[in-house]
């Protein structure tokens, strides 16, 4: 009787296992809870891509509250009526000066040395690695005499920038932005692909410091500009004259910017190609809050041009395609406003500046790119900027070709004061 009844113990603890098995085989909950109660569910898994949207959000809502916008604006409204007539006439004056002053060896070198640079990019696709070679790369300054005229730019945006009330989360005109620009892939295209990467960041957070402790009552928000679409010499597959950076590249940087908590800036330089055709595959980046856009009309060639042969051209046109693709992003995704920079260093690159769409969605910067002296740097930025407002002044520096570099006192004392100071 012992041997059977242990016998009989045994098949029914199998049976059971075979029960709680088949159990576990239709996906029935081991721990069902009773009828009318419902079960804890798990938490979903979080990705890498939902992080980066807790840590992209977490920064807009800082810098939505460091810049204040919309209560700085008027303010500055008020000192830009105020001081129009004495703010032209002191610019006036700087310029002259400049002009007048007689140029000495490292001035008469740096204006001298305005040749093409030469950068190249290696591009990784679908298809086995490719080296693309950027073009070649030429600006030159106008050294134009200011003459006296009325205040045209204080009262153009005091109708057209100054008189729109900033939505929530602008950047301008309550914080400043200072970029890096350049490629991972290149030394040459600007400092942020010329040294490693932590070493980059930290001479970028030293150089916003510089321009916070000669501006303190304006924030300074860093920034990375990654040239996403290539201008090149050579025509490609496609006849655009253009390579676009892969997936893995933008991320990457991405990643520095998400990181630091530094907003990330997709430049595109269109060769032969569209505004429209290059943003195309740039939209899944643009519906993140701390990434903006930049145009390089130097790189925008019409029919039979090649870059790196001629300076090309942009339409405000092709600029308003951008800007409303930003505005609608803005509005479908309840984004924070986009930033929409446009380079320029001579009066064709911008065609009909004055018919570019201003919408409070976004904060259009010219930026003043072009290498040289600071006499030159100056007049530039009278002649591009000053004498030709649309809404927003930048303004760029070159670590290796502007001799002597301005300091951040210096490029502050500028007139518009730039909101957006770009380094390469």
């Amino acid at each position: 009787m012992g041997a059977a009844a242990a016998l009989l113990t045994l098949s029914v603890l199998l049976a059971l296992g075979v029960l709680l098995a088949c159990g576990d085989a239709r996906g029935d909950p081991r721990d069902a809870a009773p009828p009318g109660r419902h079960a804890a569910t798990a938490p979903p898994t979080r990705t890498h891509a939902d992080t980066m949207a807790d840590s992209a959000r977490a920064v807009s809502a800082r810098i939505e509250q460091r810049c204040a916008s919309d209560t700085k604006m008027t303010r500055l409204a008020a000192a830009l009526r105020a001081d129009s007539d004495s703010a032209r006439t002191d610019s006036i004056r700087r310029v002259t000066a400049d002009s007048t002053t007689p140029v000495g060896s490292e001035s008469t070198h740096a204006m001298s040395s305005l040749a093409p640079e030469r950068a190249r990019v290696a591009s990784r696709d679908s298809a086995p690695a490719a080296r693309h070679r950027s073009s070649h790369r030429t600006k030159r300054h106008v050294v134009a005499m200011a003459a006296p005229r009325p205040a045209a730019w204080h009262g153009a945006v005091a109708k057209r920038a100054v008189s729109q009330t900033p939505l929530a989360g602008s950047l301008f005109p309550g914080c400043r932005v200072v970029s890096y620009y350049g490629n991972p892939f290149s030394k040459r295209m600007g400092i942020l692909g010329e040294i490693k990467p932590d070493s980059m960041l930290d001479r970028l957070q030293r150089q916003a410091d510089a321009y916070e402790h000669a501006d303190s009552a304006t924030p300074v928000i860093p920034a990375l500009e990654l040239i996403v679409t290539v201008a090149q010499g050579s025509a490609g597959r496609d006849s655009m004259y253009r390579a676009r950076m892969p997936d893995s590249v933008i991320e990457k940087v991405a990643s520095w910017a998400e990181r630091r908590g530094y907003l990330l800036i997709l430049d595109v330089q269109v060769g032969r190609s569209s505004v429209r055709r290059e943003l195309a595959p740039l939209m899944k980046y643009l519906v993140r809050p701390t990434v903006h856009l930049a145009l390089d009309p130097e790189f925008a060639m019409r029919a039979g041009k090649v870059p790196g042969r001629v300076i090309g051209t942009l339409d405000a046109a092709q600029v308003n395609v951008a800007a409303d693709t930003l505005a609608a992003l803005v509005s479908e995704y309840q984004l924070p406003p986009k930033m929409l920079i446009v380079h320029r260093f001579t009066s064709p690159m911008l065609t009909n500046h004055e018919r570019i769409h201003l919408d409070p969605r976004v904060q259009v910067v010219i930026d003043m790119d072009g290498f040289g002296a600071p006499v030159l740097k100056r007049s530039s930025y009278a002649r591009y900027i000053f004498d030709h407002p649309v809404q927003f002044a930048g303004f760029k520096l070159f670590y290796k070709n502007d001799k002597p570099l301005l300091t951040p006192e210096q490029v502050l004392k500028l007139v518009p004061v730039p909101v957006f100071i770009m380094y390469q």
